[in-house]
């Protein structure tokens, strides 16, 4: 087995991504009640009930990226003429495919959601990566209006909701009519690697935590290429609070790759009458052969 990379913590799972949650309007209550206890359900555990959307850029790229003209560009010519008289910005410019999107198509600055800022890929692995950037248009998953995976289906530009029961939390996601099933109880193995994964969660004190496994290898993490193979194991992390900071913890690195740490803040609002905060944290490791 070639290991890809292992051991990474990225803080793009669930409402992480460093970035700040949009707070829903239709709550109508006032930002001093964020500092509030979380709500509860009727058996005591933290009520994760309602609408909820991560406002970041991880989506385009996990890792710090600058402003671009678009996600597909053509690198720019060599400069010639006489200085002066030739243009004085020296750039990429937007791929002829993508061009007519104009300023839509653009890529926003944004931060990294990996601590360090560093995947720890085998080389051939970050070969494939950066292919896969340069192939953008004709292999993300998203282009093709595939399901996302885990954890991307959560930091899309889109919002999802969090459906909590007592043995199960369904999740819905709006991009691709995506959903899984978080199994609080026992449940069977997987029978089949699939897009989303398969979701088994527990509660540790006021955390929900989610081991998602048995994946395919055909989603990516963004719109980078940052990609991963059907042994991804993600684990996420959901913690009501009042503070706004998430911290993570890395998963044991394989002998293959050293180890990373993610970290992010996150705000949101769910679907109830009152604002609310968590934080949320992923690892995620893959390997293959």
């Amino acid at each position: 087995m070639r290991s890809a990379v292992a051991g990474v913590v990225v803080a793009v799972v669930v409402l992480v991504a460093a970035g700040w949650l949009f707070q829903n309007a239709i709550t109508g209550r006032s930002s001093a009640r964020q500092a509030d206890q979380p709500a509860r359900t009727a058996d005591g555990r933290p009520d994760l009930n309602g609408i909820w959307q991560a406002l970041n850029t991880a989506n385009f790229d996990i890792q710090a990226h600058a402003a671009r003209p678009a996600q597909a560009v053509i690198p720019a010519a060599p400069r010639s003429g006489v200085a002066g008289l030739v243009r004085a910005t020296h750039v990429e410019l937007p791929h002829p495919l993508v061009r007519p999107l104009g300023a839509v198509g653009g890529v926003p600055a944004g931060e990294s959601v990996v601590e360090g800022d560093e995947i720890p890929y085998q080389p051939w692995a970050a070969a494939k990566k950066k292919e896969n950037a340069e192939h953008w248009l004709e292999r993300d998953p998203e282009i093709k209006c595939y399901m996302p995976g885990v954890p991307r289906a959560t930091y899309m530009p889109y919002p999802f909701q969090i459906l909590q029961g007592t043995n199960t939390i369904v999740m819905a996601y709006e991009f691709a009519g995506a959903s899984r099933t978080i199994h609080l109880g026992t449940v069977s193995d997987s029978p089949a690697p699939t897009w989303m994964g398969w979701s088994r969660g527990r509660w540790e004190g006021d955390s929900l935590v989610v081991e998602v496994t048995d994946f395919n290898e055909e989603t990516w993490f963004d719109r980078a290429g940052n990609f991963h193979s059907d042994q991804l194991h993600v684990t996420e992390r959901y913690t009501p609070t009042s503070a706004i900071i998430c911290s993570t913890r890395p998963r044991s690195p394989t002998r293959t790759c050293s180890r990373a740490r993610g970290r992010s803040a996150c705000r949101c609002t769910g679907g109830s009458n009152r604002a609310r905060s968590f934080s949320s944290t992923s690892a995620w490791s893959s390997s293959r052969s």
